[in-house]
This record gives structure tokens, C-alpha cells and sequence, in this order.
């Protein structure tokens, strides 16, 4: 739930696709289990351990960060604070796929192909600058639990598109993620307008990526695992985002050079908040690698309760019983769908 994280390049119903090219490179392809010993399992659990760890401190870092930035530092520039993480996801994703292998390179075959990756590129721009844009006048506790309905705005636009209908169970579930945020809402201190309408926004159009991205690369000659979709949307979006930023963000390289003249700080919070994008992006794909889409969204519900108690430890944004007890009744909800995902498919 980054901003929402927004920086995550595939829904939970994708990773299994991701695991499924990657499992491959184990061992030619073969699970072999009857060989592990148990100092090779206690290193493998060590190894998992660290990558979780380090998956939870990019995802948290990075909405951190942005919330200092853009609310706490004075660096209002939310389009090109975007801009920077996409330029740090090319750069990085180009050295890790070219020069590090962490996955085979995928090549883009066709011109319909680039078209659709560009396609889903513009409204990946959209939901992350709506993200950043709302971290300026929500707390990040709210945030999170705004950002939690994200399977609400899938279900909705999955039916919309394909007209495939889920067991009314599934649907039923996610009748607790929707009144948890409205509950959550009314016990909001720091509650903005603007700022709630912009994470919604934001939220649904991260869900409705993840629903193109399925329709648009289906067939298995189009499939791109997420860090070469990464890879090739990244510079797509830096090209998008930079004259957007120009144009509604006119005064960005004054104050930009005027904080980083004031402070040599700046540069260095910049980079890291950018480098801690793209590390949310590879641990989130590791991670899937190295478990399981089920973990994955169980320790995904997780981080989104830590995140929210650290930024309230850091912060100081009030909140009120009636809004954590919102943000529980949405977070028990989101794990009720995606349990009764996993039943009823």
C-alpha cells in the first residue's frame, strides 16, 4: 500500500504469473526439496527474513519520505517528485535487468505492444501523482486506509470489464473495506476534501492499471514479468511527467536549487526518496519470488498497520478511536476478500 505506494507494478492476482517466469532459474526449473539440509533451510529462512525486512523499509520509507517532502520540508512539487522516482526506476531497472540479470531482458515485439505499455504507463503516472498529491494534506495514517480499498475498485472495474462475476461471499467481504474508510473519514481530525477526493482517485486508478494491465497483456507473447515492465513504463512516464511539471509546476527549478543552496540535505533526501522507489518495486518482486502471492498480501495488510503507527510516531498527527478503529474494520476486510479470493476462484 505505498504510496500507496504506490510504486507496486502488479496486483496480487498477477504475481502468480511473475512466480511462474521466474521459478525457472531454481534449480533448471525443478523444485528440489528432498537435498535441503537443514543449515540450507535456516539460510534460505535468514535470506527471506532480510528481504522482507527490506521490502517493508523501502515500501514504508518511500511514503515517509514523500510525506517529509512534500508536507514537513516545504518541497511542494508532487508531479516532479514523481518525475524523479521514475527516472531513478529507469536508470536502476536498465543496470539491474542489462548489467546485474536479476531477470531475462523482454523485448518489446510489437508496436501494439509499446502502445499498450504506454497506455497503462499514463495511468500509472496518474495514480502516483494523485498518491503524492493527497500525502500533502492527509496524514499518512488515513492515507494507508484510504489506499486499503484497492480491491474494492478492482472488483468493480474486473466486473465492469469483463462482466465475470465473483461468488457473492467475495463480494460481501468487501462491504467492511468501504465502511471502515467511512468510518474512518468521520473520525478524521486532519480530514481535507481535496486531499481525500486525490488518494480515492489515486486508489482507483491503481486498481483500474491493474485490471487494463491483465486485459491489455494477455496473450503469453505480450506477458512482461514486472521488473521488465518496469523498465520500459518508467521512461514512457519521465517523458509524460516532465513538461507536466514544467507547466503546473512553473516555479519547480527555482525552489528546487533554492532548498538545495539552503540546505545540502535536499539532494541527498531527493535521491534517497528516489532510490527507495525503486527498491519498493525490486523487493516487491523478490519477495513474490520468494513466497508466495498469498504471504505477499498477508504481509502487504501487515505493513500497511506499521506504516501507519510509525508515521503517527513521527508525525504527531492526531487520530481518534473512531478513525483507527475505521482503518481495522477496512484492513479486516481487505483480508477477508482476499481470503475468500482464494477459496471461491
Amino acid at each position: 500500500m505505498s504510496t500507496h505506494a504506490s510504486y507496486n507494478m502488479r496486483s496480487k492476482s498477477y504475481y502468480e504469473n511473475d512466480i511462474k517466469g521466474t521459478m525457472k532459474d531454481i534449480g533448471g526449473g525443478k523444485m528440489v526439496s528432498s537435498g535441503t539440509t537443514p543449515a540450507t533451510s535456516s539460510k534460505e529462512n535468514f535470506f527471506i527474513f532480510s528481504l522482507v525486512s527490506l521490502w517493508y523499509s523501502s515500501n514504508i520509507g518511500v511514503i515517509l519520505l514523500n510525506k517529509y517532502l512534500l508536507s514537513n520540508y516545504g518541497f511542494k512539487f508532487p508531479i516532479f517528485l514523481t518525475m524523479c522516482h521514475m527516472s531513478a526506476c529507469a536508470v536502476l531497472s536498465y543496470i539491474s535487468i542489462v548489467f546485474f540479470k536479476v531477470v531475462p531482458q523482454q523485448m518489446i515485439k510489437s508496436r501494439s505492444q509499446f502502445m499498450k505499455i504506454a497506455t497503462l504507463s499514463i495511468v500509472f503516472c496518474g495514480s502516483v501523482v494523485g498518491g503524492n498529491i493527497s500525502l500533502r494534506y492527509l496524514a499518512v495514517s488515513f492515507n494507508q486506509a484510504v489506499g486499503a480499498t484497492t480491491p474494492f475498485f478492482t472488483a468493480v472495474f474486473a466486473y465492469l470489464a469483463t462482466l465475470k462475476r465473483e461468488a457473492w461471499v467475495t463480494y460481501a467481504a468487501l462491504v467492511p473495506v468501504v465502511a471502515g474508510v467511512v468510518i474512518a473519514s468521520g473520525g478524521e481530525p486532519g480530514f481535507h476534501l481535496f486531499g481525500f477526493i486525490m488518494c480515492l482517485s489515486a486508489t482507483a486508478a491503481r486498481a483500474f492499471k491493474s485490471v487494463l494491465q491483465g486485459i491489455l497483456l494477455s496473450s503469453e507473447g505480450e506477458k512482461l514479468n514486472s521488473m521488465n515492465l518496469l523498465l520500459y513504463m518508467s521512461p514512457i512516464a519521465v517523458i509524460i511527467l516532465l513538461p507536466a511539471a514544467l507547466i503546473m509546476e512553473p516555479n519547480v527549478v527555482d525552489v528546487t536549487i533554492s532548498l538545495g543552496s539552503e540546505n545540502k540535505t535536499m539532494w541527498l533526501l531527493l535521491l534517497l526518496n528516489s532510490v527507495t522507489a525503486y527498491s519498493a518495486n525490486l523487493t516487491n518482486f523478490l519477495v513474490t519470488k520468494h513466497t508466495s502471492a498469498l504471504t505477499l498480501q498477508v504481509l502487504g495488510n501487515a505493513k500497511g498497520a506499521v506504516a501507519v503507527v510509525i508515521s503517527i510516531l513521527l508525525f504527531r498527527n492526531p487520530v481518534t478511536v473512531v478513525g483507527m478503529a475505521g482503518y481495522t474494520v477496512t484492513v479486516m476486510g481487505v483480508a477477508a476478500y482476499g481470503e475468500t479470493k482464494r477459496r471461491f476462484r
